[in-house]
């Protein structure tokens, strides 16, 4: 008997704007558990729960172990606590890596507008000559 309210693997990379071979990957890393009928798979409320969770951590630089880790904690049984603390704890060092990287990032855009300021004055110092002696 299959459940109601699952979803096809063509339906939750539509949903999820995610590949075949994405939810097939996260499977094989038990990060994703679908019901399988034959070749077919299919993925429960559980399932997109999960996968809406690891696209998340993913787009925040989470590793897919850091993941895979996090979602277990969920079934501890005590209310989540442990899993909101965990998160909580590799959330704020990648906020704090995400913050040194921005850093990094401002100051080489800072030098790069810096290294185009002067080849733009360059480039209308050879310009101006050009035209006073052409």
């Amino acid at each position: 008997m299959i459940p109601e309210a699952t979803m096809t693997i063509r339906e939750m990379c539509d949903t999820f704007e995610v590949t075949p071979r994405t939810l097939r990957f996260y499977e094989a890393k038990e990060l994703l558990f679908p019901i399988r009928i034959g070749q077919k798979r299919l993925f429960t409320r559980r399932d997109r729960a999960r996968l809406k969770l690891i696209l998340r951590g993913k787009r925040f630089g989470f590793s897919l172990e850091e993941i895979r880790q996090l979602l277990d904690l969920y079934y501890i049984g005590d209310q989540q606590k442990t899993q909101i603390e965990s998160t909580y704890a590799i959330a704020s060092e990648r906020l704090a890596d995400m913050k040194a990287q921005r850093a990094t990032l401002d100051g080489s855009i800072a030098e790069l507008e810096e290294q185009m300021s002067w080849g733009a004055r360059m480039l209308a110092s050879f310009n101006e000559k050009q035209r006073a002696t052409g």
